[in-house]
């Protein structure tokens, strides 16, 4: 039987905080399965203590006879023995893994047997499922949202930012540009700025002639590593040692900005480098491809609206759930 009920199971809110919103995987795959007309119930990890939400998940599952029961997981929540009766009890669940090219092997391999597929984001890690035993796992990726107002020709009011949580490496890059005479203007957690609603976050990338993507993993380059014996200390105990494709490099081509990316492998799989987007492999390139792009408007114009292009008509959150669909009905009805 196709797939129409879903019961999804993950949090309502970013991180679980209330005065933060809703969350990012609530919106993308929650909110994008109801528009795509599928059935959707929710369990938010929120609303109830560990022990609870075990039993309320087992019995709303029974309750419901739910076709899919889909989990975003972000760290413990879910017992192993719950995963393992809903699956005993014939229930068909999925995870989506995130961020695998760090967390799998201390974290998601416990969970990926436990499921009857999984989602992996980490394409350097599909094989790694299937010599654990997963053999239903399915590459898929993150996305964006739709757009909530897209506008072409906005007037540009900075030149450079970045929308992110401040980290070691990325306040040392931006200062780093700073004293090269590029002023950067920075939103998030822990920045001068703030968080900053979806709404805006929209209008900061409409509004800048470059946007930022930079890594929030591992950073090896010298200058950084010896300009705090903190770095040095992060970079041996760092656990995000692999850059990985996020959903922000999705966010800011599709709703409406030209992109300069760091380069993080598989990348070209979804943009063509140098034609949708831009991207760097080291701070020494960032500096000149901000220099270069300040001043070469009609390129720069150029890549922004074929990036815009791919990502409105490929790369949205109900795209990927449309083709992963196809694959879990696939997988359901050979179970």
């Amino acid at each position: 039987m196709m797939i129409k009920k879903i019961l999804y199971i993950g949090f309502q809110y970013e991180y679980g905080i209330k005065n933060d919103g809703d969350g990012l995987n609530k919106k993308a795959w929650h909110d994008t399965f109801k528009a795509l007309d599928y059935e959707v119930e929710s369990i938010y990890f929120e609303d109830y203590e560990h022990s609870e939400l075990q039993n309320v998940i087992i019995n709303k599952a029974k309750e419901d006879h739910t076709d899919l029961i889909f989990f975003a997981l972000q760290s413990n929540q879910i017992e192993f023995e719950t995963l393992k009766t809903l699956k005993d009890n014939g229930f068909f669940t999925v995870n989506f893994f995130g961020d695998d090219g760090w967390r799998f092997d201390i974290w998601s391999y416990k969970y990926a047997n436990f499921f009857s597929a999984c989602l992996t984001t980490e394409k350097l890690k599909v094989d790694k499922y299937k010599e654990i035993g997963q053999k239903n796992i399915i590459y898929t990726q993150f996305a964006s949202l739709e757009p909530i107002n897209h506008v072409t020709g906005a007037e540009y009011k900075y030149d450079v930012s970045f929308i992110g949580g401040i980290s070691h490496y990325r306040k040392w890059f931006i200062q780093r540009l700073l004293k090269k005479g590029i002023k950067v203007e920075c939103f998030g957690t822990g920045w001068e700025n703030g968080r900053v609603s979806y709404a805006d976050m929209e209008n900061i990338i409409q509004s800048s002639r470059i946007n930022l993507n930079i890594t929030n993993s591992v950073v090896y380059d010298i200058r950084y590593v010896l300009s705090n014996p903190k770095h040095a200390i992060s970079l041996v105990r760092g656990l995000k040692n692999q850059s990985e494709i996020k959903a922000r490099v999705f966010e800011l081509t599709a709703q409406g900005g030209f992109t300069l990316s760091e380069y993080v492998p598989f990348l070209e799989d979804y943009f063509s480098i140098g034609k949708e987007i831009s991207c760097y492999t080291n701070f020494d390139e960032a500096e000149a491809m901000i220099m270069y792009y300040l001043k070469k408007d009609d390129e720069r114009e150029s890549i922004k609206e074929f990036g815009i292009k791919k990502a409105l008509e490929h790369h949205l959150y109900k795209h990927r759930i449309k083709e992963f669909m196809l694959e879990l009905n696939k997988i359901k009805v050979g179970m």
